[in-house]
């Protein structure tokens, strides 16, 4: 199959993060195996999605994985001009949801399998298919932890991210929580009587504040844009009438942080304070949502090297999005960031790949796959 046809394919089903994904597994499942891969299919704990892996090559041998998500955000963005979970060709675009992000790397990467299959590797060749990616890298840490088993240690990992198939050495990290302040209603007439959980919620929101103010005097890395680890409150909901005293309240919350930062710890002092909250009788429930590690690869890594040389330019440095880079380098394994496409065209209406950025995807793999030949 062309990656055109394998990435009509993919699109048709609607893998939209935190759904099940049996039917897109079953798919790449069979045509994997069709084509020789060694092919594992690895539940999470949710029970009805899961990740894959598969082989093609030597498993006891160190080799590279070609790595991906396999959900999509959901299209229900006003401005669509066509279906879509149906493939449009408009001239050299390709429309649909995830053609972007990310269906079209692997769309690319299936369609070079068969052209693996017909080298005689001595180093392997993986392709690990992620889930709930868009619910902050949640799928991938099942599979990695399962990766021991699976095959040797990897030299490294590919990111199909969309790059414009250009190398990206490192990203910030992200943790998301959400808090919830729980007071007591009643009439806006008896305040004495009530707790009201958006003042509650309001000194949580005070030092969140103040702690991304404090970020912005550092540390540094300009590597990035900003160069310095951020905060922000990006949710919040609570009350039911101006006239009724909330007993709830929410707020969703994130950090980003630059390399050699934890996400995590940025949200403890807000944590801290919600926490406090509780010597005044509020309830207070934090639950993390998400959270992965930065990304930092040298430019002096083997794998850095060998992206200059398939792509012909430099890496770039740095990007703003997160992807599963930063889990792959924490698991020991290091990775790059490189797929077809630009992320300016992820997560909205009309999102689109073009044709030839499939082709270069697959000439770039099909050279990686030359490497690996013994």
């Amino acid at each position: 199959m062309q990656a055109i046809d394998i990435l009509d394919k993919l699109v048709s089903f609607p893998s939209v993060v935190g759904t099940p994904n049996d039917a897109i597994i079953d798919w790449v499942r069979s045509y994997l195996e069709a084509h020789g891969a060694v092919v594992h299919v690895l539940p999470g704990p949710e029970g009805d999605r899961a990740n894959l892996f598969a082989t093609l090559g030597p498993r006891d041998t160190a080799g590279y994985v070609l790595s991906g998500h396999m959900d999509i955000v959901p299209a229900t963005e006003p401005g669509w001009t066509s279906d879509p979970f149906r493939l449009r060709k408009e001239a050299n675009r390709l429309y649909g949801r995830g053609t972007t992000d990310m269906k079209g790397f692997l769309a690319a990467a299936l369609a070079t399998v068969p052209k693996f299959a017909r080298l005689t590797l001595a180093r392997p060749i993986h392709l690990a298919f992620s889930y709930d990616e868009e619910a902050g890298c949640r799928g991938i840490p099942h599979m990695l932890a399962r990766l021991p088993d699976l095959c040797a240690q990897p030299l490294g990992a590919v990111i199909g991210e969309p790059s414009g198939m250009q190398a990206i050495l490192a990203h910030k990290g992200k943790a998301a929580a959400k808090v919830t302040v729980e007071g007591r209603a009643g009439h806006s007439s008896r305040p004495d009587l009530g707790l009201n959980a958006i003042h509650g919620m309001a000194t949580v929101l005070s030092k969140a504040v103040a702690a991304a103010t404090a970020l912005t005097a550092g540390p540094f890395d300009a590597t990035f844009e900003p160069a310095y680890s951020s905060l922000q409150v990006g949710l919040l909901n609570g009350g039911r009438a101006v006239n009724v005293i909330p007993d709830l309240c929410e707020a969703e919350l994130e950090a980003r942080a630059i390399a050699g930062v934890d996400p995590r710890l940025l949200l403890v002092p807000v944590r801290e304070a919600a926490e406090a909250l509780t010597a005044e009788g509020y309830g207070v429930t934090w639950e993390e949502l998400s959270s992965y590690p930065a990304l930092s690869l040298p430019r002096s890594t083997p794998l850095a090297g060998l992206f200059c040389d398939l792509t012909g330019r430099e890496p770039l440095a740095a990007v703003s999005y997160g992807t599963e880079a930063g889990l792959f380098q924490q698991a020991g394994i290091d990775a790059i960031i490189c797929g077809p496409g630009e992320i300016d065209r992820a997560h909205k209406p009309d999102e689109y790949i073009c044709t030839e950025e499939l082709s270069a995807c697959e000439a770039l793999l099909e050279s990686l796959g030359r490497r690996c030949v013994a």
